[in-house]
């Protein structure tokens, strides 16, 4: 049975998900709170599994709570954010203070049923969730990118290279780890995290402040090229097409893939149609199986994949999908990836299938 307290300033959505939840006979909701105050007493007092809670609220605001949850009672912590572009940097913020997860309230009566299944399957997923691994590894000084590194390739070699990363629940700390490591002259890199529409934007922004390579949200027609990463937008597939002198990004709608859009699935498959050999792919933590089968397919096209570690993953889901269906060239810890990235950038390319 996995203990819910909601966290919430509307008394009418309070009552909705306390309803739609009690539904499913492994999820009680143990109680609801108005304001951060009143869910202290009651999470230290009932001990919930999982705490689901707003970003804006009365006397004292969602984050500040969040991060005094982290500090002295650690749980699983879904945000679940209004639908404005307005809450998109606090959210983020939300991921960066520890929350695990922020979904979008539904708006309109065609969202309420994926929200609560999303919903649903986060809060199953609790138990599995390792609190220890959200605050990623500090960088040293030594992890900063080298600018005059050198990929031991021709500068016409490294254009025709590609990183393309997949994650999800935990991701999107992870990935700030790996991109803050990357050289500004890296190959283009793809990067598809499983996040609502409104906050990949704000995400990429954050990323390019902290990267040496440009980063922004992908758009329809966008050119894949050296020194530039490109994040898939929410509820949007990311793809990649072959043109007359190299590569251009398409974004398109389409159905859900593997309960997700964007899905990692997807930015796999697409890239495997092309120069595989030339890519390394790389899954990172996140709940679910997105992105495993895409993986293997790479793998058996020549391109070098790589799968988090199950002992630095928040969830070891997709990358432990990955691992068992032998999908991964490399299993790293998320301190290795960045170096692994490198050395595999700069391997000869094969055009030899692998098993």
């Amino acid at each position: 049975m996995k203990k819910v307290l909601i966290v919430d300033d509307s008394a009418v959505f309070r009552k909705f998900l306390s309803e739609e939840l009690n539904r499913y006979p492994d999820i009680e909701v143990v109680a609801t709170a108005s304001d951060p105050y009143v869910a202290r007493d009651k999470l230290v007092r009932l001990n919930p599994d999982v705490i689901t809670m707003d970003v804006e609220m009365p006397r004292m605001d969602g984050i500040t709570f969040l991060r005094k949850v982290m500090r002295y009672y650690p749980k699983p912590v879904i945000i679940l954010s209004a639908v404005t572009k307005n809450n998109s940097p606090h959210a983020l913020e939300a991921m960066e203070a520890g929350a695990v997860e922020v979904m979008l309230k539904p708006n309109d009566a065609e969202s309420i049923e994926p929200f609560l299944q999303q919903l649903i399957r986060s809060i199953r997923q609790a138990p599995h969730i390792k609190i220890s691994n959200l605050q990623q590894p500090s960088l040293r000084e030594s992890d900063f990118p080298d600018d005059e590194t050198d990929f031991s390739l021709t500068e016409t070699e490294v254009r025709k290279k590609l990183v393309a990363i997949g994650a999800s629940t935990g991701g999107t700390e992870a990935l700030k780890y790996i991109m803050q490591r990357l050289p500004a002259h890296s190959p283009a890199v793809l990067i598809v995290q499983h996040m609502p529409a409104y906050f990949t934007s704000s995400f990429a922004e954050r990323l390019n402040e902290i990267s040496a390579m440009e980063v922004k949200e992908a758009r329809d027609g966008d050119r894949v090229e050296q020194g530039k990463a490109f994040v898939a937008p929410g509820d949007h597939h990311l793809m990649l097409q072959k043109v007359d002198d190299g590569y251009e990004i398409i974004i398109r709608q389409g159905p859900l893939v593997n309960q997700h859009r964007p899905s990692v699935d997807v930015l796999f498959k697409s890239i495997s149609r092309f120069d595989a050999a030339n890519t390394v792919s790389v899954l990172l933590t996140g709940m679910g199986k997105d992105g495993a089968v895409g993986l293997l397919n790479l793998r058996k096209s020549g391109g070098k994949t790589i799968a988090q570690s199950q002992r630095t993953c928040v969830v070891y889901g997709m990358p432990g999908y990955a691992v068992q269906i032998g999908a991964a060239d490399y299993v790293e810890d998320l301190e290795n990836i960045p170096a692994r990235i490198i050395d595999a950038l700069q391997q000869s390319t094969s055009n030899t299938t692998k098993g």
